[in-house]
């Protein structure tokens, strides 16, 4: 008997994620200021009237773009897993693992590098929303692991490492948008990403002594 591959669900999620693409496409060719409804089906070459079906008006697309593309979305059912791994090093590794990943992603991700420009430049429901979440998950993750391991330092290491990771939005931005040196240094070339992994990693390391 042939498997079934297709069918009303199958469809509906196939078109969701084309008007998803659509939406990220638009982005990286236009900016935030050129997502609009028609622009979007045009895109996904689709009904306008699909978008209004499936997530109800353009705020609803976009939502479910975001949270599509949220790079650094982590499960609530992980947390915990996540906390139970960081003992041996008291969280050592994490701290430099989250921003490794971060810098990584923000470099080969042009979507990414739009929706952060995007929340920097105007005000959004949306994307206040999406960080909020997840400032709450990072919030749970800095005081099982990261307050119980430095005491009285907790709020010097949490400075310290918004210092580093607000370091890398921009550094990220500035390369891949000026495509410029820095400082010096190119980051779009691997021998500047290893000096600032190798940079980030010793004031990890300094934190931690």
């Amino acid at each position: 008997m042939r498997k079934i591959t297709d069918g009303p669900h199958r469809n509906k999620q196939r078109t969701k994620e084309n008007l998803i693409k659509a939406v990220g496409q638009l982005l990286q060719d236009d900016g935030f200021s050129g997502i609009t409804i028609s622009k979007v089906a045009d895109k996904a070459k689709m009904d306008r009237k699909l978008i209004y079906n499936y997530f109800g008006n353009l705020e609803g697309l976009i939502k479910g773009y975001l949270e599509s593309r949220d790079y650094w979305k982590i499960n609530p059912d992980d947390i915990e897993g996540i906390i139970q791994s960081t003992q041996k090093d008291s969280g050592k590794s994490l701290a430099y693992q989250v921003l490794e990943h971060q810098f990584d992603s923000l470099l080969s991700n042009e979507e990414v590098r739009r929706i952060i420009t995007w929340g920097l430049s105007e005000k959004s429901t949306l994307l206040k929303e999406l960080d909020l979440r997840r400032e709450n998950t990072g919030e749970q993750i800095l005081k099982a692991v990261f307050d119980e391991h430095f005491k009285e330092r907790a709020t010097h290491f949490r400075a310290v490492y918004g210092l580093l990771m607000g370091g890398i939005y921009y550094l990220t931005l500035h390369a891949k948008m000026q495509e410029n040196t820095f400082c010096g240094i190119d980051f779009q070339q691997r021998s500047g990403q290893e000096e600032l992994k190798k940079a980030v990693k010793q004031i990890i390391d300094m934190l931690y002594k």
